[in-house]
C-alpha cells in the first residue's frame, strides 16, 4: 500500500536528521503542550540553519529518498538496512517547498538523498528541483543541496547556478577509515568534486571584462560533514584533516556529527554513541584555529593521545597547561595574546584594543563589555587588579570544570 505524502514526510525528513551540514538552533515550541498553530517552526523536516548574511533562518529539510545503492555500514540508509523506506517525486518536494514557504513556515530548502540507480540520475533529479524552483516558480528562498558522490562536474556546476550552498560530505576522517567502513566510496573523488567546486566559485567570483559583474554562483560556497567516534581517529587527526579541508577547499563549515549506533549495523562498529560534548569540542577547537590563531598542535597537546579534555573547553585546557604565560596586563597586551585568554571572544578583544587607547581598564570595565569576570581574573592583570598567586591555585581546573550533570546539557 502506498503511502501518504504526510507518512512519507515523517519518514524521509527523520532520515535526514542525520546530516548535521545543516546546523539546527535547537528552538522548541512556545507551548508544547499544543502542537501546530500559526508560524510553528517544529513540524516534520523543520530545522533552523543561519544563511551566508548570518540570518538565522527556517529550513524544510528532507531526503529525496532513502532508498541508497550503497552500503555504507555507518549510515542507516544504507543498502543492507531494515528501515521503512520512502521516495518523494521531484514535484512533490516542488509543491512541499512552496506549500510550507506560503505558510511561513520555512525561509528555505536543505535536499539530500540515498542514491537511486546512479549518482548522477540522483543528482539530476536534485538540480532539477532547485532549477524549477527558482525559474518557474520564481522561489527567492534560501536553497542547500548535498552534492552526489560521483555525479558529473556538468551537474554540478548547474547546481551551483540555483542553490545558495553546496556541500559534499567527506564522511570520516581517514582515507583509511573511508575504505573500511564505505569501500564503495572514494575519497579521491570526493576531493576532486571539492577541488573542482572551489575553481567554479573562484571563476565566478571573478568579474568579466564585458560586464564587470560577478556571475551568481553558490554564494554561500561549499560545506562538508565528519563523522565522529565511527572510528578509532583522535581529535587531533580530525582536526588536522578538517584544516586541509578548509586550506585546500576554501570550505565555508566543516561540520562534525557524533556517531550514532544503528540497528544491525557492523560489528566494527561501536556500540556507544560518543559523548555529545566530544563533538561541541571540537566545534570549538575549529574555531580557535580559524579565529585566534591557536595551531592545531597546541589545542590538542595536552593529552598525549590527542584528545581534547571533555572537561573544560580547548582554550581554557590550553591556558591552565601554559600557566606561565599568565597573567596577561589587559592594557598591554598584544592583540594575539588577549585572544588567547579563557573569556575573551574577538569582539571583545576588538573593543578592548580600541577602549584602552582612551583610559587604563579595570575590572569593572571588563564587566561592562560583557566578559565574565569570574572567568578571566585568574589570568590578567588590570587596573586596580592582580591575581597574585591565583594563576597558581592547585584547584583552579576544579574551579572551572563543569559538574557532571551540566555536560549533558552540552
Amino acid at each position: 500500500m502506498k503511502k501518504t505524502l504526510q507518512e512519507r514526510l515523517a519518514i524521509l525528513s527523520d532520515a535526514a536528521k542525520y546530516d548535521a551540514s545543516c546546523a539546527s538552533s535547537g528552538t522548541t515550541k512556545r507551548d508544547s503542550s499544543r502542537s501546530g498553530g500559526l508560524g510553528s517552526t517544529e513540524g516534520s523536516g523543520i530545522c533552523h540553519a543561519y544563511a551566508p548574511d548570518g540570518r538565522c533562518i527556517s529550513l524544510l529539510k528532507i531526503l529525496l529518498t532513502n532508498f541508497c545503492i550503497y552500503d555504507c555500514a555507518y549510515c542507516i540508509n544504507r543498502s543492507s538496512s531494515n528501515v521503512e523506506r520512502a521516495r518523494f517525486s521531484v514535484e512533490e518536494v516542488i509543491w512541499l517547498t512552496l506549500e510550507f514557504y506560503r505558510r511561513n513556515y520555512i525561509e528555505g530548502l536543505f535536499l539530500s538523498s540515498g542514491i537511486i540507480r546512479s549518482s548522477d540520475h540522483t543528482m539530476e533529479e536534485m538540480v532539477r528541483i532547485a532549477k524549477e524552483l527558482r525559474t518557474t516558480h520564481n522561489f527567492r528562498g534560501y536553497i542547500h543541496l548535498k552534492s552526489i558522490p560521483e555525479a558529473s562536474q556538468h551537474l554540478i556546476e548547474e547546481a551551483g547556478l540555483y542553490a545558495d550552498r553546496l556541500s559534499i560530505n567527506i564522511e570520516l576522517p581517514t582515507d583509511s577509515g573511508l575504505a573500511k567502513f564505505a569501500p564503495e566510496k572514494k575519497p579521491g573523488n570526493i576531493r576532486k568534486s571539492m577541488g573542482d567546486l572551489r575553481l567554479q566559485i573562484e571563476a565566478a567570483n571573478d568579474p568579466t571584462l564585458q560586464t564587470k559583474r560577478r556571475k551568481k554562483f553558490i554564494p554561500g560556497g561549499q560545506s562538508t560533514q565528519m563523522i565522529v567516534g565511527a572510528d578509532a581517529a583522535s581529535d587531533s587527526t580530525i582536526l588536522q584533516t578538517s584544516s586541509r579541508l578548509y586550506g585546500s577547499y576554501s570550505l565555508r563549515r566543516v561540520y562534525y556529527s557524533a556517531f550514532s549506533p544503528i540497528p544491525d549495523s557492523s560489528k566494527n562498529l561501536p556500540l556507544i554513541k560518543p559523548p555529545l560534548v566530544r563533538e561541541h569540542r571540537l566545534y570549538q577547537a575549529d574555531w580557535l584555529y580559524r579565529f585566534y590563531g591557536f595551531g592545531i598542535e597546541e589545542i590538542t597537546s595536552a593529552r598525549p593521545d590527542g584528545m581534547l579534555d571533555l572537561d573544560l573547553d580547548p582554550k581554557l585546557a590550553w591556558a591552565l597547561a601554559h600557566r606561565g604565560k599568565f597573567p596577561v596586563n589587559i592594557n598591554r597586551a598584544e592583540r594575539e595574546m588577549l585572544l588567547r585568554i579563557p573569556g575573551l571572544g574577538t569582539k571583545t578583544v576588538k573593543a578592548i584594543l580600541v577602549a584602552r587607547k582612551h583610559r587604563s581598564l579595570r575590572l569593572d570595565d571588563l564587566g561592562r563589555l560583557g566578559v565574565s569576570i569570574k572567568k578571566i581574573k585568574a589570568f590578567i592583570v588590570a587596573e586596580g587588579w592582580s591575581p597574585h598567586s591565583l594563576i597558581d591555585s592547585a584547584d583552579l581546573r576544579a574551579v572551572f570544570s563543569p559538574k557532571p550533570e551540566q555536560l549533558t546539557l552540552l
